[in-house]
């Protein structure tokens, strides 16, 4: 992955440039298998080895009179004269190796249900920010700087119960599943405000922090169906489908160290997991009929996700309420599958839903709560406080054409 940024601040062709690349070799080997007791009862067993190599390059540096080199000119200037002291100039190279297993029970008390218990381990590498800034490593010493401007792997611990079921001579399908997931050294992104000082002035900028809060939980409930609701009852050949979700999802962090005056100090209580709503539910209409030399699909969604926080931290300028959206969908394709036409409509509703954003405002280092003076945010990226949200796509209606080979 590489991340090239630039960031007019207050001085003449000033600009912050970042670099970073940060490069991945994964090799895995895997085996499973199934052992049937009974035809009612199975075991399966099965396991993964994954090697994870992370190798980074992070060089951060100012500039005067022009742009960062390789970006081109910048505010009628061509390429920037470095000023100052890079904030970065970091290599550094990790690898990280875990035996993860897995078994499932499952149980069959006839062919149309399938009731089972699983365990399963997960591991994502550890890694590198790509924006981080070496030069606020608690010293500078090769050893804290690279502490500093690493991440350890996230582990997880899953546990699921299941019960999938076929109904009504398979007209209706059903599944549920409630499942724990146990996070160790859970690995939380951010953006937070750092400074550097270029001819004598402070020079405000941003720079990544990717950090392992500790323990974290997820506990939840799924439901999914899928159903045949009628066929040839409107035109010989027609037939209406329902598929619909809903899930219920508690998380929680159990452990969530961050350094509040220097000290590492426990601040979960006062932390959610980012963008996770408690519910999320959908359903979907589906009706399919033959029309002329081909089949007409129309179909139609509504998607329901309840409040969700942007950060692990409440902002409410930032954080997204319960909302719904709702698209739709008309498909003819010619019998022979070469050609397709269609209508579709995208967030028919025109709903306006925050899907991420940054914060550099002031915030309290233990609750997290932005900081107010009389009635207005305190700003934490200079003079200026920025607080930038990012919407999702507006109402969309469009048309589609095929020819498949």
């Amino acid at each position: 992955m590489r991340l090239y940024t630039t960031l007019p601040s207050v001085l003449p062709g000033l600009t912050a440039g970042t670099q970073g690349d940060v490069r991945t070799k994964t090799w895995a080997g895997f085996g499973d298998f199934t052992y049937n007791f009974t035809p009612q009862w199975a075991l399966s067993l099965g396991g993964r080895w994954t090697n994870d190599k992370r190798s980074a390059f992070i060089f951060k540096q100012n500039y005067v009179l022009g742009g960062q080199p390789g970006l081109g000119g910048a505010f009628g200037f061509g390429n920037g004269v470095p000023a100052g002291a890079p904030q970065s100039n970091f290599h550094g190279s990790r690898t990280d190796t875990a035996f993860t297993p897995r078994a499932s029970l499952s149980f069959k008390p006839t062919p149309n249900h399938n009731l089972y218990i699983s365990y399963s381990q997960g591991f994502k590498g550890g890694g590198f920010d790509p924006r981080g800034n070496s030069t606020n490593a608690p010293s500078q010493s090769p050893e804290d700087i690279f502490n500093f401007m690493t991440f350890k792997p996230e582990k997880v611990d899953s546990y699921e119960l299941g019960w999938k079921a076929a109904l009504f001579d398979h007209r209706l399908q059903f599944a549920a599943a409630v499942f724990d997931a146990e996070y160790k050294d859970v690995q939380v992104p951010g953006s937070a405000p750092c400074a550097t000082v270029v001819g004598g002035k402070v020079v405000q900028s941003f720079c990544g922090v990717t950090t392992n809060a500790g323990k974290a939980r997820m506990r939840g409930v799924e439901l999914e169906t899928n159903a045949r609701l009628a066929q040839d009852f409107a035109t010989p050949g027609d037939r209406l489908n329902f598929a619909g979700s809903l899930g219920y999802l508690d998380g929680k962090y159990l452990k969530f160290i961050t350094n509040v005056n220097a000290k590492p100090t426990d601040v979960s209580a006062f932390r959610r997991i980012q963008n996770t709503p408690k519910w999320t539910l959908s359903g979907t209409l589906d009706y399919d009929t033959p029309v002329g030399a081909g089949r007409l699909d129309a179909n139609t969604t509504v998607a329901y996700r309840s409040f969700a926080q942007q950060f692990e931290f409440a902002i409410p300028f930032l954080d997204q309420p319960a909302y719904a959206l709702w698209d739709a969908n008309m498909l003819w394709r010619s019998n022979d599958r070469h050609w397709e036409f269609g209508i579709h409509a995208k967030n028919i509703l025109n709903k306006k839903y925050i899907i991420g954003g940054y914060n550099f405002m002031a915030t309290d280092p233990v609750t997290g709560s932005p900081i107010f003076v009389n009635g207005n945010p305190v700003p934490a990226l200079g003079k200026t406080g920025v607080a930038t949200a990012f919407y999702g796509n507006p109402r969309q209606v469009f048309l589609s054409a095929a020819f498949n080979f």
